[in-house]
């Protein structure tokens, strides 16, 4: 008539589990049952990852103290595992003799620590979590009234489930030694809880207390005795009137009479036990309490446990208070229901809830790893997680990584999403490219309209007039490249950045390459009968410079043909960000578009500088040579500074090469020009011209 024991076990298992207990201490009779018991809880407690910090042993009887000796041996023998040990949880499975040995010790250590050091008062405390079953009853016998109840103050038990029967404490105060009728148990205890003597009885101490009946068994503290209805009382009950219906249906069936013959009806019924026990199988009733009482499948009484805290006060009185239940039908796992605000903790626990733990539980952020040389596995170190990992719970075995659109916060307990990230018309950066792009295609129109204008000037006729317009053309096109270069990359943009800066820029350089060989073949042409006369004008500037771009087209053609560029998502350049870009697709067809510049630029400047000091008025050889030395620093540094970012600052890196060289041949090449244009008019005149030759001509003789 009581509860599946191993269902109290699963309780205990659930309460631990409940509260982060994993470092845990279990005291047991030292009996067949206790080491059952041991062995139950032992398996229970390992596949729930709970470790036991000590198992202790009492024995089933009461201890016997020959001496003081006796006494303070078991105190320094047992009290250091569970009063020393650092697990705040312990777990008690056996009865009340257990509870009664264990106050004595706890008591005893607490006053021979005192006689020994009056002042330290630490070392009495006993701020320990007792988790005790449903055998045991906090309940002691006279012999025990100098022992403190609060040493059990904040216990938690289970308790067969009960209820308050009607006109039971009625019935407890009415009762009185007298009304005995032989029954010797009220009368031993009738003496016991009010020491004195019942009449007819003798005391061998030869005390004259006699007993008066008009002691009230209320009067009792509850460490003797409690006026409620306990749960092992409430078995009983329940059982008294399960025999009762098992005999009502016995008396009332009619395949027993049958049976018996009709001439028995009027002979008492004899009923044999195992009758009864087939019968008591199969009851099922409501008790006066409205309580169903009936066995499930198993044949065990289908109901479950309560919950109770121990309340202990000042006069050493306690009361229980129920704080959950224990209940077998409710879903797996969700059996134990508690509610940790009625929980009244030991007065000693520093913190509430208290943690029982063999070392301080890993925060998130960190991870598990075992002890060397520890063999239990509660026992362990906590390291940090490894870099792009986090644990985001206490105690995690392992770090795991964050999906690949998120990346760890600092404290690596958590994942942000990363943010998208590109090179945009919004960003501080691409407001101020797009801002020096419009401002040099600006100049850049500027210039052309000042050469347009003044078309027919010495100056701007120097050097073939339908070059220097290309040219600017073309710098004015290499200015509004890099607006390709900003906002979200798609596969349009993609295809028209490299190429479109490869085409423009190699036009810009051809003319350049063709400017410098018109300066050195004007300067040999002025001989008189050079046969090279025939090679100066506009049908060798157009040569070279659709040639050039006819190979720099040939490239890019291929290019696209075969490996072009298109949109690409990067999430691990950066740990933070998700890069939306452009892959160049072949990565050799990319270098080759900036080896033909390169090679256009060499050549063009090594004809410059070789022509640098040629005597001509207006000889561009010299402006020349000092842009391709700008142009070819620019590239020339590109090339790492492009290879050694990532994300939008690679494409920020490719802009600023773009528009600093651009702007290096505008400024070198043409400004000198503007110069003289539009502040010294006088010098582009042709009679300045010849004026020029005659004195170059006398400082050569």
């Amino acid at each position: 008539m009581v509860p599946n024991e191993g269902l109290q076990y699963q309780g205990i298992v659930q309460l631990l589990l409940h509260f982060n207990w994993k470092w845990i201490g279990l005291i047991v009779i030292e009996y067949e049952s206790g080491e059952h018991s041991l062995m139950t809880l032992e398996s229970m407690l390992s596949q729930n990852q709970i470790c036991l910090a000590f198992t202790e042993r009492y024995p089933q009887n009461p201890r016997v103290y020959l001496g003081i000796n006796d006494m303070i041996n078991d105190i320094l023998n047992y009290s250091p595992l569970f009063m020393g040990s650092t697990a705040n949880a312990v777990v008690i499975d056996g009865d009340s003799v257990t509870i009664r040995t264990l106050a004595y010790i706890i008591w005893g250590r607490a006053v021979l620590y005192y006689l020994l050091d009056p002042w330290n008062k630490m070392k009495t405390s006993s701020g320990k979590v007792w988790i005790t079953t449903a055998q045991i009853d906090f309940t002691f016998n006279t012999l025990q009234k100098g022992l403190n109840m609060q040493m059990f103050h904040g216990a938690i038990s289970f308790v067969i489930h009960r209820k308050e029967v009607q006109d039971f404490q009625e019935f407890l105060r009415t009762l009185d030694p007298n009304m005995a009728n032989g029954d010797g148990f009220i009368s031993d205890f009738w003496e016991q809880a009010f020491n004195c003597l019942v009449s007819g009885t003798t005391d061998p101490t030869g005390s004259d207390d006699t007993c008066t009946g008009d002691e009230m068994l209320e009067d009792l503290t509850e460490p003797f005795f409690e006026m409620s209805m306990t749960g092992h009382s409430y078995s009983i009950y329940n059982a008294v009137y399960a025999v009762a219906h098992a005999l009502h249906i016995i008396y009332s069936s009619r395949s027993i009479h049958r049976v018996m013959g009709d001439g028995d009806r009027g002979r008492p019924l004899k009923v044999e036990p195992w009758q009864l026990h087939s019968w008591l199988q199969r009851v099922s009733f409501n008790n006066s309490v409205g309580d169903e009482i009936t066995l499930n499948e198993k044949r065990e009484l289908a109901a479950g446990f309560d919950v109770t805290n121990l309340v202990t006060f000042q006069n050493d009185s306690y009361q229980r208070v129920t704080v959950g239940k224990l209940d077998p039908k409710a879903p797996p796992g969700n059996e134990l229901i508690i509610d940790e605000k009625k929980i009244h903790w030991h007065r000693d626990l520093t913190q509430v809830p208290p943690i029982s733990l063999c070392n301080d539980f890993c925060r998130p952020g960190y991870q598990k790893i075992k002890k060397e040389n520890e063999q239990h596995f509660c026992c362990y170190d906590c390291i940090p997680c490894e870099e792009g990992k986090i644990s985001n719970l206490n105690d995690m075995d392992a770090c795991i990584k964050c999906a690949e659109d998120q990346y760890p916060n600092l404290d690596q307990n958590g994942c942000i999403a990363k943010g998208v990230s590109f090179l945009s018309y919004e960003d501080p950066l691409g407001i101020t490219i797009t801002l020096c792009a419009l401002l040099f295609s600006f100049i850049t129109s500027l210039v052309l309209g000042t050469f347009i204008k003044h078309k027919d000037t010495p100056i701007v006729k120097a050097n073939n007039r339908s070059l220097s317009y290309t040219l600017l053309i073309c710098l004015l096109l290499c200015f509004l490249c890099p607006l390709l270069f900003l906002g979200q990359p798609g596969k349009v943009t993609c295809l028209l950045r490299q190429v479109s800066f490869g085409i423009t820029f190699s036009v810009a350089l051809s003319c350049i390459l063709a400017k410098t060989i018109l300066v050195v073949l004007a300067f040999l042409v002025t001989k008189p009968g050079s046969r090279k006369s025939k090679w100066v004008g506009k049908r060798l500037a157009a040569i070279i410079v659709l040639s050039c771009s006819f190979i720099q087209t040939g490239i890019s053609a291929v290019w696209l043909g075969f490996s072009p560029p298109f949109p690409e998502v990067d999430m691990r350049s950066f740990k933070e960000a998700i890069i939306l870009e452009c892959n160049e697709g072949s990565v050799l067809m990319f270098y080759c578009v900036l080896g033909l510049m390169g090679c256009l630029s060499a050549v063009s400047f090594t004809v410059a500088f070789l022509s640098r000091k040629l005597p001509d008025s207006f000889n561009e050889a010299k402006f020349i040579a000092f842009s391709m030395l700008v142009f070819c620093s620019v590239w020339v540094s590109f090339i790492p500074t492009y290879l050694s970012t990532k994300g939008k600052y690679m494409v920020a890196v490719e802009i600023f090469s773009i528009l600093a060289s651009s702007a290096g041949l505008l400024a070198c090449i043409f400004f000198p020009k503007c110069y003289i244009i539009l502040l010294k008019p006088e010098m582009n005149h042709k009679e300045y011209l010849i004026k020029g030759k005659k004195r170059r001509s006398y400082k050569s003789t």
